[in-house]
């Protein structure tokens, strides 16, 4: 447990001629429903001339838990937050912009988020306050422990974040005193030691915002001279920690894209062109021969790609060429060709340009546009319609197909042809680009496998798009219809197995599957079993109510018994109406039941020839003896109840009294 003495969290505020959002982003700390006394506040006052420092002093006389640190002026956030770990002392520490500020119950939330999972990093959702670009894809749900190669977390490399200042001491990180990109190769070494990250994705932690007289740093110094420092340190630290192979592949993808790539296209062009040539470009080619494995040049998008391709071969005019009309060109059409996609840049298959045809690919990049217009039953068959087709290439010949993939199994896809059709919707394009992307498509779960029934589990559907030879594979049904059209309820379909009932859902991402067996979506049970007791010495009555939703719905209830050998009887049930569900009585003359172990089970068939059955296991009550009688008036059997499982179903072992057995006990006793 922490020292009652020392802080959770250290508020780390660098401020520089900040004034007047400051107020607001120390005011923010100082409010935290943590307590004043668990948080302490560090506002580093970077050589300000606007009053920032004298408004800071203002806010410390009010708040005991606000540090004020004067220094003379670094040029750069890094220097002031690095005063700030120097003083730290609490548990974590957070790093507050002076132009931002904190939702009320942000850091408690995030404190909690770390204690209850032991991570070293957690990122608070970013809010946007008069529209600068945020971070989303993180922030989709809560994610208690994660890490950046199984989330989005390496997206975000904004120093916005709870660290625990362990991680940060024990790595001796240290904010670079560069003007711009100085906060990425700090949090991606953290990102890469941490033990762990947590996600709070249900509540606005961290609220950014422009300066009203935008001299924001990252406004101010977004020019080339600015960034390469800190760009080059990123690569560097990314090599440092991992080593070659996909999961660095995986990490430099993101500084390849957003701090190469991006860079040279939006702001090389704005440099002299000798200053372009001798002091940019050599770096970048640098960082294109070194970083970018061919493996990761592989998952690059096509203008990326292309330009990776021309810095390695020391093409600095194309490479200006290419920056200078990234924007035309990007919105150049395709050529489809065996089966393969190809963008239409003027370096395609220009001799003189001399780039291989593997930079213009985009045959894996395409979108895929699919709606699904209705799904219900037919029969024993899900029938599906919509629409589905890949941008760019008209729907000639199309030839889409389902494609089943069993959940967490490993065993082949199983495919089922659609039918194009025409589209009930209009859809975009010129003329008659994408008229047949229509299709229906019919999934019977008893023959789907080759003939044979789905097996028992969890089925994603996913769609297999194809025109022209070109084929895409997308996950099927988060674009609908709304209400019943695309509602399919669950159905009791006849198998070569026996009834199986099938439940198509949607997944918590909108995409429709298939539950074969109800093995993550079983009915709730049609009754409540009140008690069992012998009526006879050989009828056992059990005796329960009904559900207010089965009384509702009506239908039929039985008592089943099946033994190990597969020998199932069913009874009905008599019901006699009582309040606001029905009470139900069933005997059962278990001395008609041969030698074995009987499970007992109520099942109740829907009003409906395919409706799913319910069932609810009759349970073990202790207070139930077991039992003897005279079947055919002079051979003794037994019933002895059992548990069954560990939900303690009732069971009956029948069997014969061996009459020795019988006289050996009885001598005995």
């Amino acid at each position: 447990m922490p020292s009652p003495s020392r802080p959770r969290v250290s508020v780390i505020i660098p401020a520089y001629n900040a004034l007047p959002e400051l107020t607001r982003a120390v005011t923010s700390a100082m409010d935290q429903t943590l307590g004043p006394d668990r948080v302490e506040i560090i506002a580093v006052d970077d050589g300000s001339t606007d009053g920032t420092g004298e408004e800071l002093e203002r806010l410390a006389r009010t708040c005991s838990a606000l540090r004020v640190i004067h220094q003379e002026n670094s040029g750069c956030a890094g220097i002031p937050r690095n005063t700030g770990l120097d003083h730290a002392r609490g548990d974590f520490v957070f790093f507050l912009d002076s132009d931002d500020y904190l939702g009320p119950d942000a850091l408690r939330r995030m404190v909690a988020m770390a204690d209850a999972h032991g991570t070293d990093i957690v990122l608070g959702k970013i809010a946007s306050v008069g529209g600068r670009a945020v971070p989303r894809a993180v922030f989709q749900h809560n994610q208690p422990r994660t890490d950046v190669f199984s989330s989005h977390a390496y997206l975000t490399l904004g120093p916005w974040k709870l660290f625990r200042r362990s991680l940060i001491e024990r790595l001796h990180l240290r904010f670079p005193p560069y003007r711009n990109c100085e906060d990425k190769p700090f949090t991606a070494a953290a990102y890469l030691n941490a033990s762990g990250i947590s996600v709070v994705a249900d509540y606005d932690c961290y609220y950014v915002r422009y300066r009203e007289n935008r001299n924001n740093l990252t406004l101010t110094a977004a020019d080339l001279a600015h960034r390469m420092d800190g760009t080059r340190l990123c690569f560097e630290t990314v090599a440092r920690y991992l080593e070659p192979g996909p999961r660095r592949d995986q990490i430099m993808r993101r500084h390849v894209e957003w701090e190469l790539c991006g860079p040279l296209r939006a702001l090389l062009p704005r440099e002299s062109e000798q200053e372009a040539r001798e002091r940019f470009f050599p770096e970048f080619r640098h960082w294109a021969r070194t970083w970018v494995s061919d493996a990761l040049f592989q998952r690059l998008d096509a203008p990326d790609r292309l330009l990776i391709q021309l810095l390695r071969a020391d093409r600095f005019e194309e490479v200006l060429t290419v920056a200078r009309n990234a924007g035309r060109d990007g919105r150049r059409g395709h050529l489809v060709e065996k089966g393969r996609v190809y963008w239409l840049h003027p370096f395609f298959r220009d001799h003189a340009a001399a780039v291989p045809d593997v930079c213009f690919d985009v045959t894996d990049r395409l979108p895929v546009q699919h709606h699904l217009e209705a799904a219900s039953w037919h029969g024993g068959a899900l029938r599906l319609t919509g629409h589905a087709y890949i941008e760019d290439v008209d729907a000639l010949e199309p030839a889409t197909e389902i494609v089943l993939r069993k959940y967490r199994a490993d065993r082949p896809e199983v495919r089922l042809p659609t039918t194009p059709c025409l589209s009930a919707n209009s859809l975009p394009g010129e003329g008659r680009r994408y008229e047949m992307a229509g299709f229906a498509a019919e999934i019977d779960p008893a023959t789907a496998d080759g003939g044979a029934p789905l097996e028992r589990g969890l089925w994603n559907i996913y769609l297999d798009v194809r025109a022209q030879g070109v084929s895409r594979t997308v996950r099927f049904g988060n674009r609908r219809e709304g209400g019943e059209v695309t509602q399919p309820s669950r159905r009791r379909v006849t198998t070569s197995r026996g009834a199986e009932v099938v439940v198509p859902y949607y997944t918590p991402y909108g995409n429709l599957s298939l539950d074969v067996g109800e093995v993550a979506h079983p009915l709730d049970p049609p009754c409540q079993v009140l008690r069992t007791l012998w009526r006879t010495r050989s009828t056992l009555l059990v005796g329960g109510r009904l559900t207010e939703e089965a009384a509702r719905d009506g239908g039929t209830l039985l008592l089943r018994a099946e033994g190990g050998t597969g020998t199932v009887h069913e009874l009905p049930v008599r019901c006699e109406p009582g309040g606001s569900s029905s009470v139900f009585t069933a005997r059962l003359p278990v001395g008609r039941l041969g030698t074995d172990r009987w499970t007992l089970t109520l099942i109740m068939d829907g009003p409906g020839e395919d409706a799913p059955r319910r069932a609810a296991a009759v349970p073990y009550f202790d207070r139930l003896a077991a039992t003897r009688w005279l079947r055919f008036g002079y051979r003794p059997y037994y019933a002895k109840p059992v548990a069954l499982g560990p939900a303690r179903a009732l069971g009956l072992e029948v069997a014969p009294i061996k009459v020795a057995t019988g006289v050996r006990r009885r001598l005995r006793g």
